[in-house]
C-alpha cells in the first residue's frame, strides 16, 4: 500500500506539472508554414521570454520524473509488448485494392487540375490536396491512427505492375537516398513556388514521379519503397507511432508508441539520419519565418552567397548540428552506462524515440494549419476547375493554442518514456539503465527547448522566396 501511495503521489505532482507546462505553454505555438504560402494567417502570438523559458523547465522536470516514476521491468514490457491481433487478410486485400485505385485516382487528378485548372494556391484543389492533404493531415492520420501509405502510393502500384529487378540495390547504399531526397524537396519548397504555381507543383510531382518508378523498376518496387523513396519511409517511420501497426497477418493494437521500442525500427546509420532530418525539417521551416532566420538569411546575402545557397546552407548546418549532438549524446551513453554496447548499437536504438517529438513537432505546426483550410480543400474539390470566389477559411479561436502546445509536450513526454523503456530492455541494472537514457533525455530537451523558442517568435515572411 506505501508503494502504491508514493506512485500515486509521484504521479499527481507530473500530472501537475504538466498541466502548469500546458497553462504556462499555450497559446505560443505559431504554425509555422508562412513559407508554403496558403495560410492568410499566421497565428503567432508573442509572448515574453520568461514564458517560454518556463514551459522548457516544466518539460525538462516533468521528463526528469518521467524517468523515475516506474522501474518496475514487468509494467514496462507490459506496454512494450501487449498488443490485440486481428487476422484481417480478405479486409486488408480489399482495402489495399480500393486504397491503390484512390493513390492513383489523386495523382491522376492533382497532375490534370494542376494542369488547367486555377494557379493559385488557396483556389488550386492541386496546391491543397497535396499540401493540406497529403502532407499534413495524412502525416497526422499516419501517427495517431495508423499508416496507410503503403496501400495508398500509387507510385508502388504503377511500378509493381511494369517488369522489374533489374539491379541489386547497394546495400552500401541504406536509407541516404531517401535522406538526400528528402533534404532536396524541403529546400525545393523555398526555391520553387509550389503553393502559388499549380503547374510548377505538377512539374516537381512528375519529375520525382519519373525518378521514384525508374527506380522501383531498377531495384524492384520492394526494396525501393522500403530503403530509397522519401515519402514512402516517412509514412513508416511515422506511422510507427501510431497505436494501430500492419503485420504479416493483419492489424494490431498497441500502446501508442510502443513500436518504437522494437529493434527492427531503426536499423541503419541511414535511418538515423532520417530520423532527424524529421526533427529539423520542422524546426528549420520554423527558423526561416521568424525574425533571427530571416535576418540571418539577409546578413549571408548581403556578403555577396546567392539566396538559394543560403537556404540551402542553413539546411544542411542546422541537419548537421543535429547529427553532431545525436551522436555525441550516443558517446556519453555508452560512457555512463559503461556497456559493452556500440556507440553505433545505442545510436539506432535511441533513435526511434526521436519520432515521438517528429510527431509532436508536426502535430504542432500542422494541425491548425490543417483545421483552418479544410474548408477551403472541400470547396475546390467539389468544383476543381470553377472552385469559389472565396473559399473558406476558419479562424481559430484564441484557445487553440493549447492543442497545440499539448501535442508539442505529449511527444516530448511519449519520447522520454519510450527512451526509458528502451533502457530497460537494453541495461540489466537499474540504476545502469537509469543513468544510459540522461544524455538522450537532454537531447529531446535540446530539440523540445528549440522549437518552443521558434515557435514563440513573431512569424514573418521568408526572404527571398517566390510568392
Amino acid at each position: 500500500m506505501g508503494r502504491r501511495r508514493v506512485l500515486l503521489r509521484r504521479s499527481s505532482i507530473l500530472g501537475a506539472l504538466v498541466l502548469v507546462a500546458l497553462a504556462v505553454g499555450a497559446g505560443i505555438v505559431a504554425a509555422s508554414n508562412v513559407a508554403v504560402g496558403l495560410s492568410e494567417q499566421s497565428g503567432e502570438t508573442t509572448v515574453p521570454t520568461w514564458l517560454y523559458l518556463a514551459t522548457g523547465v516544466g518539460v525538462v522536470v516533468a521528463s526528469a520524473l518521467m524517468t523515475m516514476l516506474v522501474t518496475d521491468r514487468d509494467v514496462i514490457a507490459n506496454f512494450r509488448d501487449d498488443a490485440v491481433a486481428f487476422p484481417t487478410t480478405r479486409l486488408q486485400t480489399a482495402g489495399s485494392l480500393l486504397l491503390g485505385t484512390l493513390g492513383i485516382a489523386a495523382l491522376v487528378f492533382i497532375v490534370v487540375v494542376g494542369l488547367v485548372g486555377p494557379q493559385l494556391g488557396n483556389f488550386s484543389a492541386a496546391v491543397l490536396l497535396t499540401f493540406v492533404g497529403g502532407r499534413a493531415l495524412l502525416t497526422i492520420v499516419a501517427y495517431t491512427i495508423g499508416s496507410p501509405w503503403h496501400a495508398l502510393n500509387p507510385w508502388r502500384r504503377i511500378a509493381v505492375s511494369l517488369p522489374n529487378g533489374y539491379a541489386t540495390y547497394p546495400a552500401w547504399l541504406g536509407s541516404w537516398p531517401a535522406v538526400g531526397t528528402l533534404l532536396a524537396l524541403v529546400w525545393l519548397e523555398l526555391l520553387v513556388p509550389l503553393s502559388s504555381s499549380a503547374r510548377a507543383l505538377v512539374a516537381v510531382i512528375l519529375a520525382y514521379s519519373a525518378l521514384t518508378i525508374g527506380c522501383a523498376v531498377v531495384f524492384s518496387p520492394e526494396t525501393w519503397f522500403r530503403r530509397g523513396d522519401p515519402i514512402s519511409v516517412w509514412f513508416r517511420l511515422y506511422g510507427a507511432v501510431a497505436p494501430i501497426q500492419r503485420t504479416d497477418d493483419g492489424l494490431e493494437v498497441r500502446y501508442p508508441g510502443s513500436r518504437l521500442s522494437d529493434d527492427d525500427v531503426v536499423t541503419d546509420v541511414s535511418l538515423v539520419a532520417f530520423v532527424l532530418v524529421l526533427v529539423w525539417e520542422v524546426t528549420y521551416s520554423g527558423f526561416i519565418v521568424t525574425v533571427p532566420g530571416v535576418r540571418t538569411v539577409e546578413l549571408l546575402v548581403a556578403l555577396g552567397i546567392p539566396p538559394q545557397i543560403v537556404y540551402l546552407g542553413l539546411l544542411l548546418a542546422g541537419f548537421a548540428l543535429f547529427w553532431t549532438v545525436y551522436w555525441l549524446a550516443a558517446a556519453r551513453t555508452r560512457e555512463r552506462a559503461e556497456t559493452h554496447l556500440s556507440q553505433r548499437h545505442l545510436a539506432l536504438r535511441f533513435a526511434p524515440p526521436l519520432l515521438a517529438i517528429a510527431a509532436g513537432y508536426h502535430f504542432a505546426h500542422y494541425i491548425g494549419f490543417s483545421i483552418s483550410l479544410w474548408p477551403s480543400l472541400v470547396d475546390t474539390m467539389a468544383a476543381p476547375l470553377n472552385p469559389p470566389e472565396n473559399p473558406t477559411q476558419y479562424v481559430l479561436t484564441s484557445w487553440f493554442g493549447y492543442v497545440e502546445i499539448a501535442g508539442l509536450l505529449g511527444g516530448h513526454l511519449l519520447a522520454v518514456w519510450i527512451s526509458h523503456t528502451v533502457s530497460f530492455e537494453l541495461f540489466p541494472g537499474r540504476l545502469q539503465a537509469i543513468r544510459s537514457q540522461y544524455p538522450f533525455i537532454v537531447v529531446m530537451i535540446f530539440f523540445t527547448t528549440m522549437s518552443l523558442y521558434l515557435v514563440s517568435a513573431p512569424a514573418t515572411e521568408p526572404v527571398y522566396v517566390p510568392g
